[in-house]
């Protein structure tokens, strides 16, 4: 099967004014040049790129200077999330449970998918226990079902960086989660899914399995690991996720996260109203945003 076609290794959406429209661009910029940083600064340069969605677009030959970063994906554009849950050794060894033997999946609905640097809001039911998870994300960029290991590469159009936002007591206590943990409810909420800064396709990163990645919180590292700790990598997680299911082209699969959340800390340190929280992967980029607790 041939690799996937697109016109770009690694793909913003952006505004070159403060009132002008979002369009699609590349970078004009080293693979890991902080593109938030740049462009708040005013020195993020893109070569545009024509078209109204990630799968259909064309260049030209305008370069821009950037005025506002986005998130490279919209809600328009993903169908549904697939989440990996304790899926870094590391994770997995702090909760006390044995490594498992195949990929637990949970799923996020599309209106939670967010852009990088905008406030995500934390809804009054969801503020107590607030929390980060930093993770890799897999774009589907081909659509298919019963997938090999074998093949899975040519399904994965690219990668960006993600975080998966949790309300730990919708998701673990029993008054609230039933006797149960539940992961879908505790973290679909409308913008638990900021991704960004970047997508990158996937020829520049294989299997994405030589990463690290690091999650800070207001300038404080957090979570400090690595992709090569996953217990079960691209290919796996693709072939998987595709058993006797559809695998739409624009949904993602968030591969799970490292040792370091809130939740663990000893006492826990869960995120308050104005906390920023940033997610780094090399060779990606650096996701930020600041969680706003509604009144």
């Amino acid at each position: 099967m041939s690799a996937i076609n697109v016109p770009w290794t690694r793909l913003v959406r952006y505004s070159s004014s403060a009132d002008g429209p979002i369009k699609y661009g590349e970078p004009i910029s080293t693979a890991n040049a902080d593109l938030g940083q740049l462009a708040k600064q005013g020195k993020l340069q893109v070569r545009q790129l024509l078209g109204n969605d990630p799968f259909h677009l064309s260049k030209s030959d305008a370069t821009e200077t950037v005025i506002h970063l986005y998130g490279p994906l919209e809600p328009k554009d993903v169908p549904i999330i697939r989440c990996i849950g304790l899926n870094y050794k590391t994770h997995i060894l702090e909760t006390g449970r044995p490594l498992p033997t195949c990929p637990t999946v949970f799923t996020k609905p599309g209106p939670a998918v967010a852009d990088h640097d905008v406030p995500v809001p934390i809804p009054r039911i969801a503020q107590e226990q607030c929390d980060y998870e930093g993770e890799l994300v897999i774009v589907i960029g081909r659509e298919g079902k019963n997938i090999s290991e074998a093949n899975a590469l040519d399904h994965v159009l690219g990668y960006t960086v993600g975080n998966d936002v949790s309300a730990r007591d919708w998701q673990r206590e029993a008054g609230k989660a039933g006797p149960v943990p539940q992961w879908g409810f505790s973290k679909s909420f409308d913008k638990y899914a900021p991704l960004g800064p970047s997508l990158v396709r996937r020829d520049q990163l294989g299997e994405a399995n030589n990463l690290s990645l690091r999650t800070l919180v207001n300038g404080q590292a957090r979570q400090d690991s690595h992709t090569s700790d996953l217990c079960f990598g691209v290919r796996k997680l693709v072939a998987f996720c595709s058993q006797g299911q559809t695998l739409q082209r624009g949904s993602l699969i968030m591969t799970g996260t490292p040792g370091g959340v809130g939740l663990f800390m000893k006492p826990p340190m869960f995120l308050k109203d104005g906390d920023e929280v940033s997610v780094e992967i090399e060779n990606i980029g650096t996701l930020r945003n600041i969680m706003e607790f509604e009144t």
